[in-house]
């Protein structure tokens, strides 16, 4: 076979498969499909970001290791995952400060939610959306809580502001 007509008929074909495995790798699907609910932290008197020393924040009643945040330092945010087989979460934050760590000091934040199912697409299949019915938070070092649009969708950003009293506050 003549070398000239390999290469006439294999690089079209090449650059087909190329196109074709290009465009398949641009769908929406390569962004996160999973809604996971992103709280950050704030001062409850300057509204600014804040980093929370010593502090260990776990789910309440999740099956297995439940953890989110191990005494971490200088954390201003943490990942709350919600359950699609549930309506309630509950995550409890405890301080661990030589000073601060009682368990009638830690806060638990609950969140009633509806998991409400997404068909985004036929490759991308379906993921949840968590429609926030209600919250509720203890207030020991935590002032407030805001969830601004009551909804907890696969955009990776910030759905939940944790308000908390510091030392810093008034």
């Amino acid at each position: 076979m003549d070398v000239s007509v390999l290469k006439k008929s294999v690089i079209p074909v090449l650059s087909l498969l190329f196109l074709a495995a290009i465009t398949a790798c641009t769908g929406e699907c390569l962004d996160n499909r999973n809604s996971i609910g992103l709280a950050g932290f704030y001062d409850s008197a300057t509204k600014k970001e804040v980093s929370i020393d010593s502090i260990s924040v776990f789910g309440v009643g999740a099956p297995n290791d439940s953890m989110l945040v191990r005494n971490g330092r200088g954390v201003k945010q943490v990942y709350m995952p919600f359950r699609i087989n549930a309506s309630t979460v509950q995550f409890c934050f405890r301080y661990e400060q030589k000073a601060l760590n009682f368990p009638q000091l830690n806060d638990t934040l609950t969140i009633n939610y509806d998991p409400v199912p997404y068909f985004a697409s036929k490759e991308c299949g379906v993921m949840y959306i968590f429609s926030i019915k209600d919250f509720s938070c203890t207030s020991h070092l935590i002032d407030s809580v805001a969830i601004p649009t009551m909804q907890i969708t696969n955009v990776d950003r910030q759905t939940i502001e944790i308000y908390f009293r510091t030392s810093n506050s008034n």
